[in-house]
């Protein structure tokens, strides 16, 4: 289930184990007409090069509140438009810690 400004969402495997995300951002497309959210694990490790590794999903948001299901991203034109807003949003962050 997601929302927009939620801060954590809980992420169920296709094995049925559940893992707590802290969401990094939210965005819409009027492109794809969707929304994405791009989240990691919380209390990912990072890797050798000070990377964690970030997830992608789509919803759509409930009417009344209600909170939409993840989606996965399903074709090459929304993961290129996805790699796009975060090089975006990652550039910002790092003029914000200049």
């Amino acid at each position: 289930m997601m929302e927009h400004g939620e801060k954590h969402i809980t992420v169920v495997d296709e094995d049925g184990n559940e893992q707590l995300c802290e969401v990094l951002f939210t965005f819409e497309s009027e492109e794809f007409g969707k929304s994405y959210v791009l989240y990691y694990p919380i209390g990912a490790e990072e890797d050798d090069n000070e990377e964690i590794e970030i997830h992608a999903s789509s919803f759509i948001p409930g009417e009344d509140g209600q909170a939409g299901e993840l989606q996965p991203i399903e074709t090459e034109e929304e993961w290129d438009m996805i790699e796009e807003m975060l090089n975006t949003f990652l550039g910002e962050e790092e003029e914000d810690e200049e």
